[in-house]
């Protein structure tokens, strides 16, 4: 499994990216205001990749409000991407105590714990996201819990979960690239070729789906489909060295 099979845009992990939660029965505080302005501004400078100074204005916005979810949620992100494990865990754990029963911290630590290789608890955590009837994209977590399912060597278990997607969001590419995979992994070489025709007709294919399409119709027989991923990776992605007719056997 890619690990950027399971990221997400940034607002997508924040908990509705709309800054600190009010406070039951009033409006937010003026404490709360100024931490979701430092948290937007925080946001901005992410996207922008000023990573010192958005950590500044995120940890100004937990000194304001240290219940702000969407605070623990960047700076979990923030500190994962400058490659500090512990504290990033730390963050996005804070969240979810914070918010137990929303959709997008479950799936937000779901991915990361699934990165550490922590695959039972991530799976907990999707599942956890998907029971959320307020959570606003289910498809999402069902995806990424498929692809995390595939990498703890759950194929049974992934598959399902990226059809629960598909059904869902008919054209989630998460699932659709997986379950190909899947697909070409059992020798399913005509499930598989459905699977990454349905991804091309929704967005352009990365590289590993160009790979995946070049074996597939070199199994299929297919010659002139062949040379068309063929072609595409040379002109797309030179760099990558195309297979040999061998290795275009699916693995036992």
């Amino acid at each position: 499994m890619r690990r950027s099979a399971l990221a997400l845009p940034l607002c997508l992990l924040l908990a509705g990216c709309t800054g600190s939660p009010s406070r039951l029965g009033d409006g937010p505080s003026r404490e709360q205001d100024a931490a979701a302005l430092q948290v937007k501004l925080g946001q901005e400078y992410m996207l922008k990749g000023e990573l010192e100074t958005a950590q500044d204005k995120l940890r100004r916005a937990i000194e304001l409000d240290p219940n702000s979810v969407d605070a623990n949620t960047l700076l979990g992100v923030l500190n994962e991407r400058i490659r500090r494990p512990e504290i990033a865990e730390r963050f996005y754990r804070r969240a979810v105590e914070l918010k137990p029963g929303d959709g997008s911290v479950n799936n937000n630590l779901g991915v990361f714990l699934c990165a550490q290789g922590k695959y039972d608890e991530a799976d907990t955590h999707f599942r956890a996201a998907v029971d959320d009837p307020f959570y606003r994209t289910p498809a999402a977590a069902l995806a990424n819990a498929g692809v995390c399912s595939r990498q703890a060597g759950q194929r049974d278990r992934a598959e399902d979960y990226l059809r629960r997607a598909l059904e869902l969001e008919r054209g989630n590419l998460i699932a659709l690239a997986e379950l190909a995979n899947i697909s070409h992994s059992r020798g399913e070489s005509l499930r598989a070729r459905a699977f990454i025709q349905r991804y091309e007709a929704r967005a352009e294919p990365d590289a590993a789906l160009l790979l995946l399409g070049l074996k597939v119709e070199r199994q299929l027989g297919d010659s002139k489909a062949a040379e068309r991923y063929a072609r595409q990776l040379r002109e797309r992605f030179p760099d990558v060295e195309l297979p040999s007719e061998e290795s275009s056997t699916p693995p036992s």
